[in-house]
């Protein structure tokens, strides 16, 4: 019996320093070029394209199979003569070939565009387009260096419930289902528990999906989204916000020595990393939309078109500061100086809100206050309250979108660009 070849190189490793060495090779065929007198075979994996030289005598064995097929064959490493490649592989052997069937839903090499309906109905096929892998490339590494960085500060990454007994943060938006003989939730974040974690973990971080039952059909929301959530003992909100404004520009960073961001022709990039978020109070904020022509009132959430207009105004990254209190959860710190506002923030890109974080309120007696202030029964918060007589430090937090940081950071202008199954009020498959 014929022993099946084994991939021994990626794309990324056939370089000069190999040229006549024997490798085999494994991805899906892109392009089939017959030019006469020799067939070019351009294979691709997913660090990039293979061309392959087919001589005369093995015409037969290639030219009749469908682009997008999968296979492996193994060849000699050569000199390329092609301008955008160094070299390429002389084919010797073929070894197993799986077909695709045609006509595929979508032309997955980009050449004639999809609707991204399409697309996503056809996800797995689509991300054999190199523009579209690129952004899970990126959002990978993002990742990697998200935990790297939060562990270099002392952070522990932890894994919380996603089903819960009760509403986490007192929303109305959240999806119910029965849980045997009890009524249950899927969580929209983890605020409870990672306030209780810092009881005795300190510093904690959580990478993970979140859920809001939400009808917001628009290029930025879903249902179902990823969120980085931290908590800290014995920090403050003005400490979240030097810890990720370091984590973004380390992402940043990373992604531009992937050589996927060039701070030579992005000056929004630069300018992330060469100086620091601008930070603006909320009183700032509402003076500034006023003297530009803005009918705002204080005290009032910022509308979307108000959050346009500042984007305007800031193009990049920027702090908004001490919010009015009535508009924040429970469990942010009322101000010092001021008991109208909070110590929160909210991180801006443009209109487009990244992180919301704050100091949090640790006293037990002036949470149940705030419960009972937005309508909400402090009986029904009873677990989580007990930990707050054990001792509970005070301590600070926030969630950033990990989907919406991607998505700014790669230029998507639709979140499900960066998702890979998305998921919002008229998608659930596949």
């Amino acid at each position: 019996m014929k022993e099946k070849l084994k991939r021994t190189n990626f794309a990324k490793e056939l370089r000069e320093d190999i040229i006549g060495q024997k490798v085999n090779v494994a991805g899906w065929i892109e392009d089939i070029r017959d030019i006469g007198k020799i067939i070019f075979l351009v294979i691709r994996d997913i660090t990039g394209p293979i061309q392959v030289i087919v001589d005369p005598e093995k015409f037969s064995q290639v030219r009749d199979i469908p682009r997008q097929s999968s296979i492996i064959l193994s060849g000699t490493i050569q000199r390329s003569k092609a301008k955008e490649m160094k070299v390429e592989l002389k084919l010797e052997e073929i070894g197993e070939i799986y077909y695709s069937k045609h006509p595929l839903p979508i032309d997955p090499t980009g050449r004639l565009e999809s609707s991204i309906d399409k697309r996503l109905n056809a996800r797995a096929l689509d991300l054999r387009n190199e523009n579209v892998s690129k952004l899970f490339v990126i959002r990978s590494h993002a990742l990697e260096i998200v935990r790297q960085t939060l562990r270099e500060m002392a952070f522990l990454e932890v894994n919380t419930p996603k089903i819960i007994g009760s509403a986490s943060e007192g929303g109305a938006n959240l999806f119910e289902f029965d849980y045997f003989k009890n009524k249950a939730y899927l969580a929209q974040s983890p605020q409870l528990y990672k306030e209780q974690l810092i009881l005795a973990l300190d510093r904690v971080f959580e990478i993970a999906p979140y859920f809001r039952a939400e009808n917001s059909n628009t290029v930025r929301h879903l249902t179902e989204f990823y969120s980085v959530d931290i908590e800290g003992a014995f920090l403050d909100y003005y400490d979240i916000m030097e810890i990720m404004e370091r984590l973004i520009k380390n992402v940043i960073i990373g992604i531009h020595n992937l050589g996927y961001l060039d701070f030579k022709t992005n000056e929004f990039v630069k300018k992330a990393i060469e100086t620091k978020f601008e930070r603006l109070t909320y009183q700032a904020c509402i003076q500034e939309l006023k003297e530009n022509g803005e009918n705002v009132v204080y005290g009032d959430d910022l509308s979307d078109l108000s959050l346009r207009k500042l984007g305007d105004l800031h193009p990049g990254f920027y702090f908004i500061t001490e919010w009015p209190l009535k508009l924040k959860p429970f469990y942010i710190l009322e101000n010092e100086n001021d008991h109208f506002l909070s110590d929160s923030f909210d991180l801006q890109l443009g209109y487009l809100e990244l992180i919301s974080g704050g100091s949090r309120q640790y006293d037990p007696h002036k949470i149940r206050n705030r419960l009972a202030d937005q309508g909400l029964q402090p009986d029904n918060f009873s677990e989580h309250l007990k930990v707050f007589d054990w001792g509970m430090p005070p301590h600070a937090g926030c969630g950033l979108g990990l989907d919406r940081l991607i998505m700014s950071l790669t230029g998507s202008v639709n979140i499900r660009e960066v998702v890979l199954y998305p998921r919002d009020p008229d998608r659930i498959s596949p």
